[in-house]
């Protein structure tokens, strides 16, 4: 137990995406390296990771930053209905790994990730704010501006009211 006496999820929970009206599908999602190695903050795995985003199409990938240890993106469906989002995970991340220079660091994923839709009373704006923001609170650097693994790769339409 922790806290607030609620039990914590050891797993995380995945739910299909819920399409609300004409309101835009946005999952938020963190997956991390097996065993958090520091593996990804450089130019060769960020250029490995976003050609697989590309690649994969079932799913857009909008703004997102990659850490040494783990990647925060948003995705929205590239299909309608909406493509699986673990079957999509699945597969980059095994473009990336096929991929992967260093043999000696498989595996590299954790074999989970933790996914989270946007709910309609959440701000895309403000939820990417404290993702950029992520690189200062780990001491990476001093502004969030001067991390070099971050970015978008597709506008992703969202309507904050």
């Amino acid at each position: 137990m922790h806290d607030d006496d609620q039990p914590r999820r050891r797993r995380p929970a995945h739910h299909s995406p819920v399409e609300s009206g004409n309101r835009a599908v946005i999952v938020f999602v963190t997956v991390c390296s097996s065993k958090r190695q520091p593996l990804f903050a450089n130019p060769n795995a960020v250029r490995l990771i976003t050609e697989a985003w590309k690649d994969a199409q079932f799913w857009k990938v909008g703004r997102f930053a990659i850490l040494p240890d783990h990647i925060h993106f948003f995705c929205a469906p590239g299909t309608s209905p909406p493509h699986p989002l673990k079957t999509w995970m699945s597969y980059w991340q095994n473009l990336v790994t096929r991929s992967w220079p260093d043999r000696d660091q498989l595996p590299l994923w954790q074999q989970d990730c933790w996914d989270r839709q946007l709910r309609r009373d959440e701000s895309y704006a403000a939820k990417w704010e404290y993702v950029r923001n992520n690189p200062v609170r780990h001491r990476l650097v001093t502004q969030c501006e001067d991390w070099p693994y971050q970015g978008e790769l597709n506008v992703l339409d969202w309507h904050d009211e």
